[in-house]
């Protein structure tokens, strides 16, 4: 049985993320801040029928959270097959470049960016002991320059400086480590589930929940043959689902 770590797991997509892979037979592990509220969750899945999810405390900004998550997974199973790196806050809005606070665009990177690296290299050394290793840093397509740059873009208008820089910035992470990892077998990929409706955004978004965590499951499981170091978005329209950097 395969095992999967996500990070930001105790509700919206990444929950969903969590039901779906429970339901293909992957042991899950419910990344969480709060760990009662990941247990809660738990509890509540469990009574659906969803099996083989463990809640476990993982604050991304916290290094020794991090850690300390790490070698509990290593305890209970030895290696990591699938990381998910779901966590991710908006910051405070209006983020006008002009006048965004540093500090706001550093706490916005401090989890969007830094906690994404602090994550995957704490649990490399884990993810080298599978198989099949895949990691998928879930992004947005806000964080595509090219996008930014047509004026034609339906979300055009969204330049919020402390999000947008930091998704962009992660994409800049999944190109260089899958380049770096690329003559092991590993898949690593940026996904951006689209304009979802979740708690993030007060549910404004068109998407559901069901579909965004299917998109990102669907580039997760890739076979040893998928793509690695790319960019994929359920907001574009074509059959490639791929999106420019």
């Amino acid at each position: 049985m395969k095992t999967a770590l996500i990070t930001g797991a105790n509700r919206s997509i990444g929950l969903e993320i969590a039901k779906q892979l429970s339901e293909k037979g992957l042991f899950v592990y419910l990344g969480t801040r709060d760990l009662a509220k990941g247990e809660e969750a738990v509890k509540e899945l469990n009574a659906k029928g969803f099996q083989n999810i463990q809640a476990i405390q993982i604050d991304v900004t916290n290094a020794e959270s991090v850690l300390a998550a790490k070698n509990k997974v290593e305890e209970e199973k030895g290696k990591l097959d699938i990381l998910i790196n779901n966590a991710g806050i908006l910051g405070n809005v209006p983020q006008d470049p002009s006048t965004t606070s540093i500090e706001n665009i550093q706490k916005v990177f401090d989890t969007n960016f830094f906690g994404v690296i602090t994550v995957t290299q704490t649990f490399l050394d884990l993810l080298k002991k599978s198989e099949s290793p895949r990691i998928s840093n879930i992004t947005s397509g806000l964080g595509s320059l090219t996008l930014h740059s047509d004026p034609s873009w339906k979300y055009y208008a969204i330049k919020a400086i402390s999000y947008v820089s930091s998704k962009t910035a992660l994409n800049a992470f999944t190109v260089t480590l899958a380049y770096e990892l690329k003559d092991l077998p590993f898949k690593i990929n940026s996904i951006d589930p689209g304009y979802t409706a979740t708690d993030f955004n007060n549910h404004n978004g068109p998407g559901s929940v069901e579909s965004a965590a299917s998109f990102i499951i669907k580039h997760t499981l890739v076979d040893e043959n998928g793509p690695t170091g790319k960019f994929f978005s359920n907001d574009i329209e074509d059959k490639s689902e791929e999106s420019p950097w």
